[in-house]
């Protein structure tokens, strides 16, 4: 990843998300963290250009949202998207209820994508 600097209001709010994350991010990174999820490295509360990622695996280029229903058709999630596959990277998207009823899928398929780039998200 390039080193770009990263404005300062957006590294305070990443922190502040970290602090208030919902129940769904918090199942995940539990499973994600200190490498927990198949020796993938994941960090939390990203901050890449002018957005801020749930959760991305920088080595596989992987960028895993959590969304809630808020999110449904948003273009605003289109527009970022948009942007953060300019910069390289792929958005994996999933509901907060697939979280919370089925992480064990969630979890495989994240493994999948971190493991084969060639694999492109489906929403």
């Amino acid at each position: 990843m390039s080193h770009q600097k990263v404005p300062i209001a957006n590294r305070r709010f990443a922190r502040s998300m970290r602090r208030e994350a919902t129940e769904a991010e918090n199942r995940l990174w539990h499973e994600l963290r200190g490498r927990r999820l198949d020796r993938i490295k994941f960090r939390r509360q990203v901050p890449i250009g002018n957005y801020i990622a749930d959760f991305a695996c920088l080595n596989s280029r992987l960028i895993v949202e959590i969304d809630g229903s808020q999110h449904a058709d948003s273009q605003g999630d289109q527009k970022r998207d948009a942007e953060l596959k300019r910069r390289g990277f792929r958005v994996l998207r999933f509901w907060n209820d697939d979280v919370l009823r089925d992480l064990d899928s969630v979890c495989d398929t994240i493994i999948a994508y971190a493991r084969d780039n060639s694999l492109e998200p489906w929403r």
